[in-house]
């Protein structure tokens, strides 16, 4: 089901993976949303899309798309209806940037979302993790990343939080960087783990920017899940008791995720603002 919307301002389509389950995630990306609105004094106006559960897709009357992330495998969901309609707008997207110089559409994907555009593409391998990967992680900047304005301001490694089952491995580099694009973070390096590192982002092209780890995350949210008994267990039986206590004791650190989500998105958010103004001045 595609939705049309027509308010001449600048305009930011979320759409919702979630599949209905609870989350943090969405929450937080109003939060930013609402902070970037106040800090550039801009009329911003976002809409969410129930992608999974109601099959909502936005038209291309929008600025800027922010897809989530969200539960379940991001292979199993194969030819589902929601699927076909949120590749279509991705096609959409990518035709609609093609077609036109200056006017672009900008896409921001998280985690799933991420994974789901990689295997559409055929831009590497989507397969599952021996274990879940979740927590407060170090995320390591390739060489291009050291370069990304999206991470400017940020140190080499930051810090974001990861929850994941899946991961994106075995980059098609020759594909992606005909695009212009390329990979800008990947794994920590663990030398005594026979497993290859994921990637955590790449820039697809000039205007859709991917990330496997959670920008928006923020320190509320995360504390609720490091609570959670069974979350709680997997920190401590992957990295110790005293990596969890670390996490808890660093989450309102203002050089860790805080840092992180007032950078990455903003920077996103901002970069399609500016292009928004340059059309219209």
């Amino acid at each position: 089901m595609r939705i049309k919307h027509e308010k001449s301002i600048f305009k930011v389509a979320v759409l919702d993976l979630y599949n209905g389950f609870p989350n943090q995630g969405m929450r937080c990306i109003n939060q930013i949303l609402n902070e970037f609105a106040i800090i550039h004094g801009v009329e911003l106006e976002s809409c969410i899309f129930d992608v999974r559960q109601k099959s909502e897709v936005p038209d291309l009357s929008f600025d800027a798309y922010i897809s989530t992330g969200g539960p379940g495998s991001p292979v199993d969901s194969v030819d589902e209806p929601w699927e076909k309609e949120l590749f279509q707008l991705f096609d959409s997207i990518r035709s609609y940037n093609s077609a036109n110089e200056d006017s672009k559409k900008h896409l921001f994907l998280i985690c799933h979302s991420f994974q789901l555009y990689c295997r559409y593409y055929n831009l590497g391998k989507v397969t599952k993790r021996l274990s879940t990967s979740f927590g407060v992680m170090p995320v390591h900047m390739t060489f291009s990343g050291a370069y990304e304005p999206f991470f400017e301001g940020l140190e080499d490694p930051f810090w974001a939080v990861d929850s994941r089952d899946w991961q994106v491995v075995q980059p098609d580099m020759k594909q992606i960087r005909s695009h212009g694009g390329d990979v800008l973070c990947i794994e920590k390096y663990r030398p005594h783990v026979k497993l290859e590192r994921c990637v955590m982002a790449m820039r697809f092209d000039e205007t859709v920017f991917g990330t496997q780890f959670h920008p928006e995350a923020d320190a509320e949210g995360m504390l609720v899940h490091l609570m959670e008994e069974e979350r709680k267990q997997d920190v401590i039986r992957q990295h110790g008791e005293e990596k969890y206590h670390s996490m808890i004791e660093h989450l309102n650190d203002p050089d860790k995720i805080v840092l992180t989500q007032s950078t990455v998105i903003p920077n996103f958010l901002l970069t399609a603002l500016r292009n928004k103004v340059q059309i219209h001045s």
